[in-house]
């Protein structure tokens, strides 16, 4: 095989999904650097990988890169992976290819299953265009809002419930699928406006959130009026970017809609 960097996608929950190519690279390998070795080292047993290996994890990864670096460019030939799915996708794996591409080094993909697309498809929303925002943050989900295409999100079990919630406050009018267990036994997928879902039991395990696009229709000023009279109670400037954010509307708008609403 070319010497270089592999970044090798591994099953993100059914080893069936495993490719024989990606088996091939991480036997053939120098060097495995895992996001856990412990994790790996499952996988590996199961399909007879006995390569040497190392942790590249989120907290070490600035530090191991560098004699990554210099093992490649001395004939090493290394691949990369995490725990599930595709390195680098929310998972270590960027730094090092930047700094191979940086270095001269080859770098080299074997594609593998990705929760973020998976998803997707399994939603039944637009595939054209759409955003992946790594994992929900209630600080930018009103300017994420802006994006107007599909949305998706990684979440976790312990907070699911308070990020459909925050959807429900933010995004009333867009759907969104709650992906769980992608490739799993109890793989599942909950459609709705998310203020249907507040409700729900809990959801378990590993969870895709996708947001449907913003509906293409303008809210007409009925539509508009009905939320400033929801928001206004709040302080000027947070109910202005709530409106803007809610209405599709610029911070500036929202912000002479509310004036007028006060002098009403």
């Amino acid at each position: 095989m070319q010497t270089g960097l592999y970044i090798v996608g591994t099953p993100i929950g059914n080893l069936s999904d495993m490719s024989p190519r990606a088996i091939e690279v991480l036997r053939s390998v120098d060097l495995v650097a895992a996001e856990d070795t412990r994790v790996f080292g499952k996988l590996a047993a199961h399909f007879d990988i006995h390569t040497p290996r190392m942790s590249m994890h989120d907290h070490n990864e600035r530090d191991v890169v560098p004699d990554l670096i210099e093992k490649l460019q001395g004939g090493v030939t290394i691949a990369a992976v995490s725990d599930a799915g595709m390195p680098g996708v929310s998972d270590p794996g960027f730094r090092l290819v930047r700094e191979c591409r940086a270095a001269g080094v080859p770098v080299f993909v074997v594609p593998g299953p990705t929760a973020a697309v998976s998803a997707l498809v399994l939603s039944g929303f637009p595939t054209d265009r759409f955003t992946f925002c790594g994992f929900f943050d209630d600080k930018k989900v009103r300017d994420d809002n802006k994006i107007r295409h599909t949305i998706i999100y990684y979440e976790s079990p312990n907070r699911i419930m308070a990020t459909i919630a925050t959807l429900a406050r933010v995004m009333p009018e867009r759907k969104i699928a709650i992906v769980r267990e992608i490739t799993k036994i109890h793989e599942e997928t909950i459609i709705g406006y998310p203020a249907e879902l507040v409700d729900i039991t809990p959801p378990r395990g590993e969870i895709v959130i996708v947001v449907a696009p913003a509906p293409e229709h303008k809210m007409t000023d009925a539509e508009i009026s009905e939320i400033v009279n929801d928001v206004v109670a709040s302080s000027t400037k947070a109910a202005a970017a709530d409106l803007a954010a809610r209405a599709g509307i610029s911070k500036k708008e929202a912000y002479k809609r509310l004036l007028e609403a006060d002098n009403d």
